[in-house]
């Protein structure tokens, strides 16, 4: 068992808390972002469901794909009743999806958890599914001691992340703009 199979259901609890988080931080953005206009949404890692419940208001079409089941039957019960599809699957690997298929593509607080190679590569299997933008809402370079310590527990590469992803996220994408998502957040929005 991985440990998103294990954390799940603690998860699970924070679910309307990130929903709020996630609505406001959408609010915050829509001048920078048409999100109106993105009406193929993918969310890698979508975890418990909470961003991708947000995502699916305002007559938009989502899918989530994430590589914890625990995580995703998580989701499922949360989500009932809304028209969710989800998957299970590796980002870094392959997504299961057509090339082009997304206006947006999104993963929140998931590159920072994997090694740079396994990073790189799910950059480029997001901009392959997604004719608009890929976004990547994840930790910027400010951080706490609390951040740090979860953080190596987690056993993640954070520390390799938070170096330089805008100029990790160049390496793939053609530009990389950064919205200052929260005090130790940022929405790096890439476009292929």
């Amino acid at each position: 068992m991985g440990v998103f199979d294990f954390i799940a259901p603690v998860y699970g609890l924070f679910f309307n808390m990130q929903r709020r988080s996630f609505r406001e931080v959408l609010e915050r953005f829509s001048e920078d972002i048409d999100f109106d206009s993105r009406k193929r949404i993918l969310d890698v890692g979508c975890g418990t469901g909470s961003l991708i419940s947000v995502l699916s208001e305002g007559r938009r079409t989502v899918w989530g794909i994430d590589g914890s089941e625990k995580m995703l039957q998580v989701a499922r019960r949360k989500l009932a009743g809304k028209d969710i599809e989800l998957f299970y699957g590796n980002a870094a690997k392959e997504l299961p999806f057509k090339d082009k298929s997304f206006d947006m593509a999104i993963a929140s607080y998931v590159a920072h958890g994997m090694v740079r190679e396994d990073r790189i590569a799910m950059y480029k299997e997001m901009k392959k599914v997604t004719e608009g933008i890929v976004v990547i809402h994840d930790y910027n370079g400010v951080r706490s001691l609390m951040t740090s310590v979860i953080e190596t527990l987690e056993g993640g590469d954070y520390f390799g992340f938070i170096k330089d992803p805008k100029g990790e996220m160049r390496e793939v994408f053609s530009s990389v703009r950064v919205l200052d998502a929260g005090k130790r957040s940022a929405w790096y929005v890439c476009i292929p």
